[in-house]
């Protein structure tokens, strides 16, 4: 049984976490930034009219396999296709995808697919840092992910008041490089943790196993009677802004904003149909998320690098991803959301268009980054379109190539953020939003065609 001293130990420690990951996260009190300060040297050119407020990211971790999900190929025969050879129509004439996304087919009039994403990098990290920054790997600075960069021109910096951090991830960071890069801490994502599909989803730092609100707020109270030092040191400033992120934290943990993270405020059909698992319900707290006005959610979708018997998983997981990306669209449509909520869909790269069927793979695919496909729903982007194509095996790209820098960038176009604009940095260097010719990266411009 815990004492008083170890509960107020308990509570001291939850509250420092409170701090540093949640309202140190989202760049609230103490932890600003000089970011501003450092290069914000001329007056910024007036930025494009968002289209969109906020970012929902489907980050497939490992890399889907293109020619089984968006960019079938079944004229490439069965070292290609494996026995995934039988594409559905969807509604929209000439649209073909993979069988094993039927709901999906029916809301193809709700996305745009880009079949002529290509970067070349074949491994995780390389092929993650450019595919989230648009950056080539390497060089003297490590660049933010499109969602720190968000939380940038769009989080409290901006004027965004909310208590949830502007930049969320469920339930894990996707751990392949630094996201906030050279933005610093205040910019991190704050990753829940927790696993949404189970029957409450504990969110670190915000929902305590096994602690009911009764039990909490009680330790609050013990907290409150026992600190005399908060007391007599009255209005002192240090005290003020601790006592004041002590109030946010606990507001968070007790008030309406962390309820957000309640999925039990659902409707059971509605979650039903978004699929009782970690994804399908990640999604659904996606919509709630952006509902409340955060700018940028990603959700980190494992299971995907699937270098051996990748069949047998794509049975399991496309059913699975079918069902929430397909209620994900259809709720945020029905809400009067889509319109103002973009929908990215992908990961680091594609998987080898021939089924690597030798020991020790036995059906499987591999890393491949010379030719991948991405989805775009919503915040103004076209649907019921198809943005470039690779060759007639899904090898490497035949028209219309789609960098990475070039999809970030519309994204950011769509945001109201100048993908031409300049972004603070620590050396006061001139930097672009998106990169330029001089630093080396491709583009082949920005998704003119659905925006």
């Amino acid at each position: 049984m815990r004492t008083p001293q170890t509960q107020i130990h308990v509570d001291c420690n939850r509250r420092q976490f409170l701090r540093s990951a949640l309202l140190g996260a989202a760049g609230a009190m103490a932890l600003g930034s000089r970011a501003w300060e450092v290069s914000a040297r001329a007056a910024p050119a007036a930025p494009p009219v968002a289209k969109a407020r906020a970012v929902i990211q489907l980050w497939l971790w490992g890399g889907p396999a293109h020619l089984d999900t968006f960019d079938p190929k079944p004229e490439a025969g069965s070292d290609y296709t494996g026995p995934l050879d039988k594409p559905i129509e969807t509604n929209v004439k000439g649209m073909r995808i993979c069988e094993l996304l039927p709901m999906l087919a029916r809301h193809a009039d709700k996305y745009a697919i880009i079949r002529g994403m290509t970067h070349g990098i074949n491994g995780h990290e390389t092929a993650a840092y450019i595919a989230q920054t648009g950056r080539a790997p390497g060089g003297r600075l490590v660049y933010p992910s499109a969602g720190a960069v968000v939380s940038l021109f769009k989080g409290y910096d901006a004027g965004y008041k909310g208590l949830i951090p502007p930049y969320i991830v469920i339930s894990e960071p996707q751990g392949r490089f630094s996201e906030a890069g050279f933005l610093g801490l205040k910019y991190k994502p704050f990753a829940t943790g927790g696993d949404p599909g189970a029957a409450k989803f504990a969110v670190e730092g915000v929902v305590a196993p096994g602690v009911t609100d009764a039990r909490q707020k009680g330790r609050r109270q013990l907290l409150q009677d026992l600190d005399k030092l908060s007391a007599a040191a009255g209005d002192a400033p240090p005290v003020s802004a601790d006592r004041a992120a002590r109030e946010q934290a606990y507001d968070l943990i007790l008030g309406d904003a962390g309820k957000v993270f309640d999925l039990s405020q659902e409707s059971d059909e509605l979650r039903d149909r978004y699929g009782r698992n970690t994804f399908g319900q990640a999604c659904l707290a996606a919509r709630r998320l952006v509902e409340k006005g955060v700018p940028w959610v990603t959700i980190n979708y494992k299971g995907w690098d699937t270098h051996s018997q990748h069949f047998l998983a794509m049975r399991r997981k496309l059913p699975e991803m079918d069902r929430g990306f397909s209620a994900l669209l259809e709720d945020l449509s029905s809400r009067g959301l889509l319109s103002s909520t973009i929908i990215w869909w992908g990961g680091e790269f594609g998987r080898t268009p021939k089924v690597q069927n030798e020991p020790p793979w036995n059906g499987g695919r591999g890393h491949w980054g010379h030719v991948y496909s991405c989805v775009l729903a919503g915040g103004g982007f076209k649907g019921g379109v198809v943005v470039g194509a690779s060759d007639a095996r899904g090898e490497y790209v035949k028209d219309r190539p789609v960098y990475p820098c070039d999809l970030i960038g519309s994204i950011y176009q769509q945001m109201g953020i100048d993908p031409d604009g300049l972004m603070p940095n620590p050396l006061g260097l001139t930097i672009r939003v998106t990169p330029d010719a001089s630093e080396g990266v491709k583009s082949a411009g920005r998704l003119k065609e659905i925006m």
